[in-house]
């Protein structure tokens, strides 16, 4: 197949619209199911390198879960807990493989933003993964193989028109890319920056112990980083992204973004959610939503009477505002990185009011100084890697 032919572009009135090899050369994908749209591709393309990247750079098996051309979640496929399986809504039985924890641990970065997300798995996809991502309401996947069992159960969701693509894993890029914006073409290399471990080694904090599982979530965040819409950070623990904010025009709101996403995944185990008992049958978008309300400062809205019935058994007990606060102060051992430099040290203040003990950043503000100052004070480690990492 050298061109696919798409139903429209990023609109509906966006017609014709396509993809192909300019050199007339097969496209490295097949289309196993489905028919998938523009921006389907545009996530598949970036949700892949990410994913291939992360499994180069960890050695684990890697997923991503993507949205508008962003990740709301990266993780690698470390074993999940008892609560990781309760908040994640995974069967406490259920026999999972390292790929399929993968990408539960992407999925449940932020429950919200993936709703209808675009899934990337670096590994051939199994069953324990397709039987997951059965239950979840998801657009499409991008993987280099799936098992004959897995294709099977994945081309029977939404109706047998979810979008399945199979990914050449030895595809190679060209050295440079091309995009056109309002007729004019842009030209560039690509960006085959890698990310690993010397990438950390400039450690510019009075604390200098950086252990090992903060490189690895460091250069979770970093790769993360390299395919989110910039500006952006990105805040992991446990080899899995907690928090990701994208695409704003200030630093600190992309920090303010991420931290509270942090926040609100760091919510979901706190044993008054945990204890929530919801009504029989309750889709898993709804119980979702609810949970977000509950720990939002608009509670109010599904606890009042007659709403609440519609969500829950018995009506719980709201969380005060002192209670999120004191239970996200126990929050720790969190990693921050940063696609652009801090201008400023609040930025370490608000990354340490979600946990942030580790920080990779490139460095290069005038205001240096602030910044490790800043990170300083809270006895931090920050590594800067003299790299920038906008995508866009």
């Amino acid at each position: 197949m050298t061109e696919f032919e798409l139903k429209y572009g990023c609109n509906p009135n966006q017609k014709p619209a396509k993809i192909y090899m300019k050199d007339g050369s097969e496209l490295p994908l097949k289309i196993l199911n489905g028919r998938p749209g523009y921006i389907n591709f545009l996530d598949a393309l970036n949700s892949w390198q990410l994913v291939k990247e992360l499994k180069e750079a960890t050695g684990l098996p890697s997923a991503a879960s993507f949205k508008h051309v962003s990740p709301a979640g990266a993780a690698v496929g470390k074993p999940l807990s008892d609560i990781d399986k309760h908040i994640y809504f995974v069967d406490i039985d259920a026999e999972l493989t390292p790929i399929a924890c993968a990408y539960i641990r992407a999925r449940g970065a932020d429950r919200l933003c993936s709703f209808g997300d675009w899934a990337a798995l670096s590994d051939i996809c199994d069953k324990a993964t397709a039987l997951y991502i059965k239950k979840e309401v998801s657009d499409g996947i991008i993987a280099p193989g799936y098992t004959e069992e897995a294709l099977e159960i994945l081309k029977e969701k939404k109706g047998g028109k979810y979008n399945v693509v199979e990914i050449d894993p030895d595809y190679v890029p060209a050295p440079r890319e091309m995009k056109d914006v309002f007729g004019i073409t842009f030209e560039q290399g690509h960006n085959n920056f890698k990310i690993d471990r010397e990438l950390l080694s400039n450690i510019v904090t009075e604390n200098k112990e950086l252990p090992e599982d903060a490189v690895n979530d460091l250069i979770i965040s970093l790769i993360t980083l390299k395919y989110t819409q910039s500006n952006s950070v990105c805040y992991v623990k446990d080899g899995q992204a907690i928090g990701v904010g994208a695409g704003q025009q200030s630093r600190i709101h992309c920090t303010r973004l991420a931290g509270q996403k942090a926040d609100n995944w760091y919510m979901r185990s706190n044993p008054k959610v945990l204890s929530l008992q919801f009504v029989d049958g309750i889709k898993r978008p709804d119980r979702d939503n609810a949970i977000d309300i509950y720990t939002s400062d608009e509670y109010e809205d599904i606890l009042r009477d007659g709403e609440w019935q519609k969500w829950f058994k018995v009506k719980p007990e709201a969380l005060t505002a002192e209670e999120k606060k004191e239970w996200i102060k126990t929050q720790t051992g969190v990693t921050v990185g940063s696609d652009a430099f801090f201008p400023f040290g609040d930025n370490i203040e608000r990354a340490r009011k979600s946990g942030a003990c580790y920080i990779a950043e490139p460095g290069g503000s005038v205001r240096d100084d602030n910044v490790i100052e800043t990170a300083n004070r809270y006895q931090m480690v920050m590594a800067f890697t003299g790299m920038r990492l906008f995508h866009h």
